[in-house]
């Protein structure tokens, strides 16, 4: 586990380890737009969260048929039998370019955030979104993701990236050591 001045006044953390288990006021789960799981972080989450979330997530309205949630964008829904009292949804794009996917992880990584400093939270936990199924590159995630946190920390006091396996961690911690 590594701790990095992200702001004045935001740590920034990297470790490998078990999202599900962090206990935070948010975690961010990197869900797809109709928000009712998957497989990955999501199928974890929910499992993990109970069946409690998924009807929260139903109760989400769509804003077209079958998407509750945007690329891009972020909901909160309770964390239900989780450590974390909320969790954060948000899709991020499946990798295309870096011209197209970047805005797009960006606006993923934003909108999380803001979600979780509307609702007054110090803490958030993410995963690396975009980086499984999605296909996203992790050396072009992980400075975008890193970043994104440190424009957009506000009022948070620590945001985590909690990643599976020791590859991904280690691509993350090579990232906030030359970015920050």
């Amino acid at each position: 586990m590594e701790r990095y001045a992200l702001t004045e006044t935001c740590t920034l953390v990297v470790q490998e380890g078990d999202l599900t288990k962090v206990a935070v006021d948010a975690v961010v789960n990197a869900a797809n737009e109709r928000m009712l799981g998957g497989g990955g972080v999501d199928g974890a989450i929910h499992r993990a969260a109970g069946p409690e979330l998924v009807e929260a997530c139903r109760e989400v309205p769509e804003v077209r048929p079958g998407v509750r949630c945007p690329t891009g964008a972020a909901r909160i829904t309770p964390g239900f039998a989780l450590p974390a009292a909320h969790v954060i949804h948000t899709v991020g794009p499946v990798y295309d370019s870096a011209a197209t996917s970047a805005p797009l992880l960006r606006s993923a990584y934003a909108a999380s955030l803001g979600l979780a400093c509307e609702h007054g939270l110090a803490s958030v936990a993410f995963p690396a979104i975009s980086c499984g199924v999605f296909g996203y590159p992790l050396g072009e995630a992980a400075p975008l993701s890193i970043a994104t946190c440190r424009e957009h920390a506000e009022s948070l006091t620590e945001i985590q990236f909690v990643l599976f396996g020791e590859a991904t961690h280690r691509v993350w911690s090579v990232a906030a050591k030359e970015i920050l």
